[in-house]
């Protein structure tokens, strides 16, 4: 008799597609070949890093190390030293199927988290161009498997009317949602609950597209991100355990100024932060939002319980005893990622558990869940959310 884990397939929430050294070069007009984001050698660190207008960013295989079996600071300096599932969409298929993942959210490396350094290019044609190539790009990496490749759109931020149309050609050619920050005020711009935003929200909703807050939107210098990843596991730990919390900030905002009351139709998504503490948020929020009389100064809102019930989804990849308790109370709003191939990602790696399969690592999180609570945290919650219209009933892989 087959068990639960054995017939529900898996949706990975959280997954990255490394950027191939050619993406911009083999993509943007001519007339912007000497300017377009490549590769260029740093002596210093015996490897190619990303050249973006004026910054030298990180290097090109910095973000690529599932499979890698030394810590950071160590990391594969050329993408030949990398998984080529990792940038290669045939490579990643056959990797998925290897490790029982039936379907893959997909987010962006360099231009996700070093967004500004395309901002500041100076054209903004240029700019725009980068953001629409990269998009492209990503509809072709899915395009191998459109039913299992999910992606992702960047938009140009920095331009509102130019984020909207956008939004539609991405969504129109595939893309499953948006990525977006909701503290804007890093990089000179309001926050996403100011009315400045209000034209593209409400065009993200009349699409019926998520919101995505992947954690990493700073506008930190290209030397201070280099001194954070370079560090030594103790510092480095320092940094990156509040870098994943940061989406508490992030929820606590876009429910607190009404911007989910304002956008009922918005799913939110708090991604690579982790999803156990979600609870005490909820039970927080709703306590000082009496407590302070929240509910008489916004009459017309609901307790903040209500609006993540309804409208925010957490994920988790590596929480174990604390996972269940929040995944009884939020099933619907749980979903696992495997946040391939990062270097704290559940592929096989220094610090992965069990075999690193992250299958087999998914079910022990699992183990001793009602089997219709896998099904949701597994595939359904991930389905409804990305327009997955694979049958659940199918095989896991």
């Amino acid at each position: 008799m087959s068990t639960i884990f054995e017939t529900t397939p898996i949706i990975d929430s959280d997954s990255h597609v490394v950027e191939p050294a050619d993406l911009w070069t083999s993509r943007l007009a001519s007339k912007w070949a000497d300017d377009a984001p490549r590769p260029e050698w740093d002596q210093a660190a015996g490897e190619e890093r990303w050249r973006v207008g004026t910054e030298l960013l990180r290097g090109v295989g910095e973000y690529a190390q599932a499979g890698w079996t030394e810590h950071p600071p160590s990391h594969p300096r050329s993408l030949e030293q990398a998984d080529p599932a990792s940038w290669d969409s045939t490579r990643r298929l056959e990797r998925m199927d290897e490790y029982g993942i039936r379907a893959q959210v997909l987010y962006p490396n360099i231009l996700g988290f070093s967004a500004t350094a395309f901002m500041k290019l100076p054209d903004p044609k240029l700019a725009l161009a980068c953001v629409s190539a990269y998009n492209d790009f990503l509809t072709d990496f899915a395009s191998a498997d459109r039913g299992r490749l999910l992606p992702i759109m960047m938009l140009p931020f920095w331009d509102v009317e130019a984020s909207i149309a956008e939004m539609h050609r991405a969504a129109d050619n595939g893309h499953r949602g948006v990525l977006l920050a909701a503290h804007y005020d890093k990089v000179g711009f309001p926050n996403l609950w100011d009315p400045r935003w209000q034209p593209l929200l409400k065009a993200i909703e009349e699409r019926g597209l998520s919101v995505n807050f992947h954690i990493g939107f700073n506008d930190i210098s290209a030397e201070e991100h280099a001194k954070t990843l370079e560090s030594p596991g103790d510092e480095h730990t320092r940094y990156a355990v509040p870098v994943i919390m940061g989406n508490v900030r992030v929820i606590v905002d876009i429910i607190c100024t009404g911007l989910c009351h304002r956008f009922p139709g918005i799913n939110f998504v708090s991604v690579e932060s982790g999803a156990s503490w979600l609870p005490y948020l909820m039970e927080s929020l709703d306590w000082n939002w009496k407590g302070h009389g929240g509910h008489k100064a916004r009459p017309e809102m609901e307790l903040p319980s209500f609006y993540l019930k309804r409208q925010v989804y957490g994920s988790f990849w590596f929480e174990r005893e604390s996972i269940a308790h929040t995944i009884d109370l939020l099933q619907d709003n749980i979903m696992f990622e495997t946040d391939f191939p990062h270097p704290v990602s559940l592929a096989p790696g220094p610090v992965s558990a069990a075999d690193g399969n992250p299958r087999n690592m998914a079910e022990l999180a699992m183990a001793g869940v009602p089997d219709d609570i896998v099904r949701k945290v597994f595939w359904e919650n991930a389905a409804r959310l990305y327009g997955v219209t694979v049958p659940a009933a199918t095989t896991p892989r």
